[in-house]
């Protein structure tokens, strides 16, 4: 199936050197706290990103990872910043901050061409992978300062310095494994080399987040080292997970792996550690009273809660959901409920927020509490016994329009997302290798019939996920979006889109006929200030099928038991609902 999607975009390179410099400057002037350390962690983030985007676009020029000017300012830059981080960690965010003075003249010397382009970290993004578990895992591995770091583009650039600092080690180097996904390779330039070898005698740790499939970046530079004279023995892992490489890893790597230290941490140690309690503390300092209760409802285990319970259980796909918990607690005599989810680190998760708090004011969405160091705090919505599907048609249809025609006109900055091309070409995969080539050819021949819209396609901030479970409905009858600051950033492929889509959307999830479909559009339109054509819709809707066919079959073979049952039932509409598209008939 095709799902998954790198995030990456083109910026400039002297815009993100100052947005670096003035976050660096900002924390130095900050009193101690912990908006202080995220803006140090931000600074941090950005840095990682260029030192990544520019030693990609060294590579891709030379074919080589070569030592440089710029991977030496690189690699001492982000230590600096990964020493800042975790002295600021370890003290409870108090106490002064100093940075190595040199830090300004390593941050000019990040040079390059105008333009790079950039790679989203995902573990930062989607998947709470903070910096400083690295730092803690490194702290509890008994390696030594003499210990050879290698950072492992993209995320390990930044993560390979946590390590580095917390050990006290050289800076990290930093590669960029090549190649087909299951069989990655390095290829390493003399001077870089004979650097990374000149401590052959000494421990060596990998960093990266993984393994996954193949555990094939890691494996391809435990390969590179023993085959350049470095003993097995000498080799640690620095992963983001306790798992084995997935079914695609090569037997050689597997056995690597189950022989070698592993050093990592968990989020939940570092969080909800009932002797630390941070992530509790810092909800408590928020929303301004002490935490009463803590529970994690990740995974599908929010739907044990309330009303929800009661509901017709919803499929889920514990993979892409992110880390969520519900903090509870008493204020002048009465209980208060908070939704804890990760949002991203840095600028991602403050952008969230923003818009999170635009909808909230009108009245599509929860109140937002506010953000703790990547986690957006919102009120918890008590709901009514219903569905909104058991509401009266006419209001669902009239309230979808409000809040997609509110989308289209007030969060219309998109970002980026996939082109129309490559939505037709993932639902033609997904159609042909779920239900048959037969359905993959329909739907080529819809997108050559109907793939040059009348109108210029505008991204917007799409929803992108706007099933009928992700709907709130309140006591008083009133309709919230659950979830409505995510998906067009998540970690698959689609990214932000024209309203088409979310019409195109809403149809599926909720059966619309192509009259109340017809009546959507055209509510939407008006308050988009633009008429939405039934080609487009129909090819979109298409789309839609094909991507979320994809998503949820994966997401079958991956679940057990009774988990296995909604899905399945979910496929099953699709389609039908995609059958009936295809053949030009009503369903």
């Amino acid at each position: 199936m095709l799902v998954f999607g790198d995030i990456e975009r083109v910026e400039e390179v002297m815009a993100i050197r100052a947005a670096i410099a003035h976050d660096l400057d900002e924390a130095v002037a900050m009193p101690p706290g912990l908006t202080r350390h995220e803006r140090l962690v931000a600074a941090f983030i950005r840095t990682g990103e260029l030192v990544q985007g520019l030693l990609d676009e060294a590579f891709e020029k030379d074919g080589i990872d070569e030592w440089s000017p710029l991977q030496d300012a690189g690699g001492r830059l982000l230590r600096v910043e990964a020493e800042a981080i975790i002295g600021s960690w370890r003290s409870g965010f108090d106490g002064g901050l100093s940075l190595d003075p040199l830090w300004p003249d390593l941050l000019r010397r990040l040079n390059g061409p105008d333009t790079v382009r950039l790679r989203q970290p995902e573990g930062y993004a989607f998947y709470a992978l903070l910096p400083e578990i690295y730092a803690e895992a490194a702290l509890r591995s008994g390696l030594t300062a003499s210990t050879v770091v290698i950072g492992i583009r993209s995320i390990g650039t930044s993560l390979a310095a946590m390590v580095s600092a917390a050990l006290g080690a050289a800076p990290a180097g930093s590669l960029r494994p090549h190649g087909h996904p299951f069989e990655r390779r390095v290829d390493i330039g003399p001077a870089l080399a004979r650097r990374l070898l000149a401590g052959r005698d000494q421990s060596y740790a990998i960093v990266d987040e993984g393994p996954g499939l193949s555990g094939s970046s890691f494996g391809s530079v435990a390969d590179w080292l023993e085959k350049n004279g470095v003993e097995r023995s000498r080799i640690h892992f620095f992963p983001s997970h306790a798992g084995d490489p997935g079914a695609q890893a090569s037997e050689r790597h597997v056995r690597r792996w189950k022989e070698r230290p592993r050093h990592l941490d968990t989020v939940d140690r570092l969080l909800l550690d009932p002797a630390t309690a941070r992530l509790p503390s810092w909800v408590s300092d928020l929303t301004g009273a002490r935490c009463g209760s803590w529970r994690d409802i990740s995974g599908g285990r929010w739907r044990k809660i309330g009303a929800a319970k009661d509901a017709t259980r919803p499929p889920v796909d514990a993979q892409f959901e992110r880390r969520k918990f519900l903090f509870e607690r008493e204020a002048g005599g009465r209980r208060e409920r908070f939704l804890v989810k990760f949002a991203g680190l840095g600028d991602v998760g403050t952008a969230k927020a923003r818009r999170g708090a635009l909808l909230h004011e009108a009245g599509f969405a929860p109140k937002i509490a506010g953000t703790c160091h990547g986690f957006l705090v919102q009120q918890w919505v008590e709901t009514a016994h219903i569905p909104i599907t058991a509401l009266p048609r006419l209001q669902v249809l009239d309230h979808l329009a409000r809040y997609l025609g509110f989308r289209a006109r007030h969060l219309s900055g998109g970002g980026q997302g996939a082109t129309l091309r490559e939505l037709c070409d993932v639902a033609v995969y997904n159609f042909a290798g779920t239900f048959g080539e037969d359905m993959g050819k329909k739907l080529r021949l819809l997108a050559e019939a109907h793939g040059r819209p009348c109108r210029r396609l505008r991204r917007i901030d799409s929803d992108n996920r706007l099933h009928a479970w992700e709907w709130l409905v309140t006591p008083g009858g009133s309709l919230l979006k659950a979830d409505a600051v995510d998906h067009n950033s998540a970690h698959d492929l689609v990214g932000c889109q024209d309203i088409a889509w979310e019409v195109a959307g809403a149809a599926v999830e909720f059966d619309l006929t192509a009259p109340e479909r017809r009546r959507l559009a055209e509510a939407v339109g008006r308050l988009a200030d633009g008429s939405l054509e039934d080609d487009v819709l129909t090819l979109f809707e298409a789309c839609y099928l094909g991507f979320q066919t994809g998503l949820w079959w994966m997401a079958l073979e991956r679940a057990s038991g009774d988990e296995r049952a909604p899905i399945a039932a979910l496929l099953s509409r699709y389609r039908r609902r995609a059958e009936c598209l295809l053949d030009g008939r009503e369903c």
